[in-house]
């Protein structure tokens, strides 16, 4: 059932400078947004603009533009039914106003899904959106782009196997729609154009390879593009036109790797991944294999396994899953403190209005001020797990529970 707040809190709203929040992690891929006018509290009776139900399960991240808030879901037979069986990948947006579902829409179907991981979902990877095109990934079981309206435009599957479901969402530089594709037997990066599907470049993964569900993100370095891709035991930057190598560095420890890396300060920071996570402070330059060259500092204590890291001026915050938040010189990687916040964690923090808001699973979200010191201005109870992003976008938060999305603003 819609729960949507007095016309003249939808008003107040609706006047701030129109946001988007494109793609996972927000316009730059890196969790920043110049959105102000955010809440800093709310709960289940406080602060909401609307709330709506979403069916099926999934985990992607809401993604907001032109005045509509997209995701993915997957719908699954009922039990015992004869006449449907597997499970409905779908694409749904609702009207950022009011909440209202205005696209629904299946793009791919399968019969015969494979096992998840308990964590996962079979639609996990975030939406694109991109002027009049949306682009959603569901891993191995398909891409596809559709039209604002939700009509197919193409549909593209790349071949591999992902042991555990999928989870890492595509990225976009120009006309190509860059994923990961990495599985237990192969494993590469696949550039596909926009406007056909069609595969434009493919860069095999070197050996060992192994599973992981990390974003690629693409960066400007001095005068080249750069797209950083991070799998097991090694992260590699390519030339984004033509999938060139240009640089690589490698961990020997390090798979199942689910954060997706961000950039300051001339440095690529990268979690290793599963086993003994570290964080790597990489420097973006250089040629072919910068492992022992271009490693600017390393930290192997509290590295998150699931969470992004976020860079705020020359501060680098982090949550590892098990809820310890650290703050460190972003430039040389002195701790600059680190406390145990509670909680498990796989949402990535975002940085807005002023603000650090993180997310647990179990549906707090924790307000912190950045600083010398942890500062905790607010914590804020939904219903239901929430294991994807925030999202926000014209002076509102939406956040994605088991069941529900949510839009919430200041309601005066």
């Amino acid at each position: 059932m819609i729960r949507v707040a007095t016309l003249l809190a939808l008003s107040a709203v609706a006047s701030g400078a129109a946001g988007q929040w494109p793609e996972f992690r927000g316009p730059t891929g890196q969790g920043q947004s110049a959105e102000r006018g955010l809440p800093v509290e709310w709960s289940e009776s406080s602060n909401i603009i609307w709330k709506v139900p979403v069916a099926g399960s999934g985990w992607s991240s809401p993604v907001i533009a032109d005045g509509r808030v997209w995701l993915t879901t997957a719908v699954e037979a009922p039990p015992g039914s004869r006449s449907v069986r597997g499970v409905s990948l779908r694409t749904v947006a609702f009207d950022e106003r009011t909440g209202r579902e205005i696209v629904n829409v299946e793009v791919f179907h399968v019969d015969h899904p494979g096992a998840l991981n308990p964590k996962n979902s079979r639609a996990s990877p975030t939406p694109i959106v991109d002027g009049d095109r949306v682009y959603v990934h569901f891993g191995a079981d398909g891409t596809a782009a559709l039209s604002a309206a939700g009509d197919i435009v193409w549909r593209a599957r790349l071949l591999y196997e992902s042991q555990h479901g999928s989870g890492g969402s595509p990225a976009l530089y120009h006309d190509l729609l860059i994923v990961n594709c990495d599985g237990g037997s192969e494993a590469f990066v696949a550039a596909l154009d926009t406007h056909t599907g069609k595969v434009r470049w493919k860069a095999p993964r070197r050996q060992p390879f192994d599973q992981a569900y990390s974003t690629p993100l693409v960066i400007r370095v001095d005068d080249r593009d750069e797209v950083i891709s991070v799998g097991a035991f090694r992260a590699t930057a390519y030339e984004p036109a033509t999938g060139k190598e240009i640089w690589r560095v490698e961990y020997a420890d390090g798979f199942s790797n689910v954060p997706r890396p961000v950039y300051a300060h001339g440095l690529v920071y990268i979690a290793t991944g599963f086993n003994q996570p570290s964080l790597l402070a990489v420097r973006a330059k250089g040629t072919g294999d910068i492992t022992k060259t271009e490693v600017a500092w390393t930290m192997r204590r509290a590295a998150p396994l699931t969470p992004s890291p976020l860079v705020v001026g020359d501060d680098l915050y982090l949550v590892n899953d098990g809820g310890i938040i650290s703050c460190l010189d972003a430039r040389t990687g002195e701790v600059r403190w680190q406390q145990r916040l509670g909680g498990s964690y796989s949402a990535s923090p975002v940085y807005a209005d002023g603000r650090i808001y993180f997310l647990s699973e179990d549906g707090v979200t924790t307000v912190v001020e950045p600083g010398a010191t942890l500062r905790v201005v607010a914590r804020n109870q939904l219903d239901g797990a929430t294991l994807a992003s925030i999202g926000i976008a014209d002076r509102s938060i939406f956040i994605r529970t088991i069941d529900r999305l949510y839009r919430i603003g200041i309601v005066q």
